[in-house]
């Protein structure tokens, strides 16, 4: 979800921050709008009363009945609507520190300059290792305020660079979590988010192995989420909306045309068929539903682990008020008990390797993998050369 501070918190959060002003990008390689992306992955997200009379008067809001079936992740949120759609996790990646960096006052900035006065990163002569040291460093600090910030668990992004490269995975995901045991940030506060290209599959099954959490994104197959299930990954994250714009604009992709003949969203179909195949088959996975765009396709995915939705999408279902009966009108479309009934072929049911994960993959998959990689490369880039501009940092 995204977040743009722009007041102090409210009285609940354990420590005092300053007034500030401050987004983030949002990931998205077209987009040139800052925000602070907060991809939680434990938010209950309950709405508050308020002024309404709506308790008093036995009623309920739409929000409250959807977060009978899902937990609902707030997209976008202010500082000011944290006592409305509090955030319990978040997401700490080079765009969080391209958008701390953009700003000389914001709340996390001392966590940047910090890192940039680390001397074992200062000593590295190589201006390239020493910059991803700085990164590294930057990225743990700007962590490790964060979980003091949320209660949920924190995902650390790891470098796009490597999403082909299993082993530089692990190293990289080692490297960050001993620095954050240096801070005492204990490792189950911690997700690791990884592309789920084959080799960041088996770096995430390889990891957690281990015990260490890891979170896929980029997942726009059934292919890919069920060779992440079968890994063992924490969370699977899938977006919806990008799935059905990539279908109004392309053809030629098999599951696709599919999902489109039979009447169904392409994004919603895929969705579905993945919470089934982790329910049915028993894998540990949490799916994430993300790039939600408006109320219906919500109300099409109850039952999901989370669902992660725009803020004005949460504030109407905050502002729409139910009644008791419309309350249990609400249909709960994904549940352990649909999914034992949902048929797989058997080349669905294969057990998932490098070969038949790439003959899998459709077109729509292998261009929107590729389009999100290039984004967090660049992301990436620019933060080593903002960084790198500013190094040493003055006043530290």
């Amino acid at each position: 979800m995204s977040l743009s501070l722009q007041s102090s918190p409210p009285s609940f959060l354990s420590f005092s921050l300053p007034k500030s002003r401050l987004g983030f990008a949002n990931g998205s390689s077209s987009s040139s709008t800052l925000l602070f992306k907060f991809n939680a992955s434990f938010p209950v997200l309950r709405a508050t009363s308020g002024s309404s009379s709506s308790v008093d008067n036995g009623l309920s809001t739409e929000l409250d009945a959807v977060s009978t079936f899902s937990e609902i992740v707030p997209d976008t949120v202010i500082f000011d609507d944290f006592e409305k759609f509090p955030p319990t996790a978040a997401t700490v990646s080079s765009s969080l520190l391209l958008g701390i960096l953009s700003l000389p006052d914001t709340i996390f900035r001392n966590a940047v300059d910090m890192a940039l006065a680390d001397s074992t990163c200062s000593r590295l002569d190589n201006p390239e290792l020493r910059l991803s040291c700085f990164v590294n460093k930057a990225l743990v600090n700007v962590g490790g305020d964060l979980v003091r910030l949320v209660p949920g668990r924190v995902s650390t992004e790891v470098d796009a660079r490597m999403a082909y490269d299993t082993h530089g995975i692990i190293r990289r995901v080692h490297d960050l979590l001993k620095l954050y045991d240096d801070i005492n940030v204990p490792p189950e506060r911690l997700l690791f988010k990884i592309p789920s290209t084959w080799q960041g599959i088996e770096a995430s099954r390889l990891l957690e192995s281990e015990g260490i959490q890891t979170h896929l994104t980029f997942v726009y197959s059934f292919a890919q989420a069920a060779a992440a299930a079968q890994a063992g990954a924490s969370v699977i994250q899938i977006f919806v909306g990008r799935v059905r714009d990539w279908a109004r604009s392309h053809s030629g992709d098999p599951d696709i045309e599919a999902s489109v003949q039979r009447g169904e969203d392409p994004g919603l179909a895929l969705v579905t068929k993945v919470y089934n195949y982790i329910h049915k088959y028993g894998h540990k996975s949490k799916l994430m539903a993300a790039a939600v765009r408006n109320k219906q396709d919500l109300f099409s995915l109850l039952g999901v682990d989370y669902i992660v939705a725009p803020l004005k999408v949460l504030q109407s279902l905050k502002e729409s008020i139910t009644t008791p009966d419309e309350k249990y009108s609400y249909v709960r479309r994904l549940s352990p008990q649909s999914a034992a009934s949902y048929e797989f072929t058997a080349e669905e049911l294969t057990k998932w390797d490098q070969l038949s994960l790439a003959s899998a993959m459709g077109p729509a998959s292998v261009e929107l993998l590729a389009a999100g990689l290039d984004g967090y490369v660049n992301q990436a880039k620019r933060a080593e050369e903002l960084l790198d501009k500013i190094w040493p940092p003055p006043n530290v």
